[in-house]
């Protein structure tokens, strides 16, 4: 058997670093105080004993392991305070490749086509060690209606919660009299704006570019979003025009980070929205039409928490094209970001396979995890005895995981959310004592032994909880453990322990006795 560690519990699971400098950090040291607030040198006889025990069995078996060992750091502050841009401009100027040219990196959805993106989105950038929030805009147009006018009174928003403005034009078409009812309400704002002229890709756009002087905002910025032309010198006069200090915070450590993820149409957004008290996001009875994630400080029972509404997972993320394909690539990016995430079913439905898929997909990334099923208020007696049926069914994995019922509409039970988060949250950071740990193993494995295999009974040395976030256990055994001994151990951890909304993650390190010469 190979010496290296062994990640159990997903096929895909990447094998985990647990190299440390420091033994004590994952609890085996002799004295302190641990996590659980239980003087070390406290641990009653018996447990100290068999701590002791094991650490002799495991050392004699594999050596000097404590630097194997590591645990995972807690969130820092926030960074208040920093300095937000807006970007807009009519539809398809391109604001969000100008967006990811800024920020350095292909975060927002772009496709040839007007109107990809529809809300307010939020993303952090730097330059010349000047950190500062960019947000990203739908097309606005003043003379629409419908999901349109959603959209581009969001962008007017954005407008009244930046510190500056880039005002994107296309210099290929000039100046419109669209663009010119939005110069009048960039003005009335008194925010500072740059005129920015997109899609000069040659000299001959260059000199058509210098007829936006007629808007009345300065000398016309030509750059090329797109092949990157004009782009140093737009970040320089982005840097002088924001102030030092001002209104965004930074989504680095600070508020705990919440992603609400689910199909199309089952009410993400109606749910933010719903949190925040505000129109804080386009709704429509039109499936798909959140794109991009799209974040939000809301302040829940005096805590401020950041929310990410995602675009709903129609399919596979192989299966589907288009900006529906990057769409589920940045939903699996803000749940990576994410620590607990709330998994929206529709309560009216029945649940199907692309929901189970979705719980999964959290499962696997190792998030808290909250159920939450909305549109309660549509689903009748009928249909809820049957929901619980289908429940004990298809998500027995996720057992462990809280569930509320809820309905964004009429907000019904909205305040059971917080309580929910704190509980996921605080099993997902749950941390076992060494020396409880291993009594815990000792008990486990007298009473329910690993089954004999090829004349041979797998035994776990020496147990630590390395990490939390999720919960991760290193074994060191001196065979491998079967998958339904796994399991056993899993179920034993939450019947003793709690961890109620989180994965659990279990790793080995097995080293079979070297055969006698």
């Amino acid at each position: 058997m190979s010496d290296g560690w062994v990640a159990v519990g997903d096929e895909d699971e990447a094998e985990l670093d647990l190299s440390a400098d420091d033994p004590s950090a994952a609890g085996v040291d002799d004295g302190g105080v641990n996590d659980d607030g239980v003087d070390d040198d406290g641990i009653d006889g018996v447990e100290d004993l068999g701590l002791e025990a094991a650490l002799a069995a495991a050392r004699g078996e594999f050596g000097d392991f404590d630097s194997a060992l590591a645990e995972l750091t807690q969130p820092g502050e926030g960074e208040p305070g920093l300095p937000v841009l807006a970007v807009v401009g009519r539809p398809n100027v391109g604001k969000s490749t100008l967006v990811n040219r800024i920020i350095g990196r292909r975060e927002a959805v772009v496709e040839d086509v007007p109107g990809v993106t529809r809300d307010r989105v939020t993303y952090e950038a730097e330059w010349n060690s000047k950190r500062f929030m960019v947000i990203d805009t739908g097309g606005w147009d003043l003379k629409v209606r419908g999901l349109q006018a959603q959209i581009a009174a969001q962008a007017e928003r954005a407008v009244s919660d930046a510190d500056a403005v880039v005002f994107v034009v296309d210099a290929r078409v000039g100046a419109t009299d669209t663009d010119e009812a939005v110069v009048k309400v960039l003005r009335r704002s008194g925010k500072p704006v740059l005129l920015v002229a997109n899609k000069v890709d040659d000299r001959a756009t260059e000199i058509e570019a210098t007829k936006l002087w007629s808007l009345g905002l300065g000398e016309p910025l030509p750059v090329s979003a797109l092949h990157g032309h004009g782009a140093g010198d737009l970040m320089d006069d982005i840097v002088k025009m924001l102030p030092e200090v001002g209104h965004g915070t930074s989504r680095e450590g600070g508020p705990r980070r919440v992603a609400l993820l689910g199909r199309p149409n089952v009410g993400k957004s109606s749910l933010l929205n719903a949190l925040a008290g505000s129109e804080r996001v386009v709704v429509d009875d039109v499936a798909g039409t959140t794109v991009d994630p799209v974040d939000e400080l809301i302040t829940l029972d005096d805590r401020l928490w950041w929310f990410v509404d995602t675009a709903g997972i129609r399919r596979r993320s192989k299966d589907a094209s288009g900006h529906e394909y990057y769409a589920t690539l940045r939903t699996q990016g803000a749940l990576d970001r994410a620590e607990v995430a709330i998994v929206l079913i529709d309560a009216s439905a029945v649940l199907s396979e692309q929901d189970v898929r979705i719980i999964s997909m959290v499962n696997e990334s190792g998030r808290a995890l909250v159920l939450a099923f909305n549109k309660w208020d549509l689903s009748d007696e009928d249909r809820r005895i049957y929901l619980e049926r289908e429940i004990d069914r298809d998500l027995a994995q996720v057992a462990w995981a809280p569930r509320v019922n809820i309905s964004a509409r009429t907000k019904r039970h909205m305040d059971r959310l917080t309580p929910a988060l704190e509980a996921a949250l605080a099993g997902w950071e749950t941390r076992i004592s060494t020396g409880r740990l291993n009594q815990f193993f000792t008990e486990l494995t007298q009473a329910h032994p690993h089954p004999l295999r090829g004349g041979k009974q797998p035994r776990i040395l020496f147990a630590a909880q390395v990490s939390v976030g999720p919960p991760t256990f290193a074994l060191f055994t001196t065979g491998f453990l079967e998958a339904g001994y796994r399991r056993f151990i899993e179920r034993r951890l939450r019947e003793d322990f709690g961890f109620a909304g989180t994965p659990i993650r279990i790793v080995m390190r097995v080293r079979e006795k070297r055969s006698r010469r």
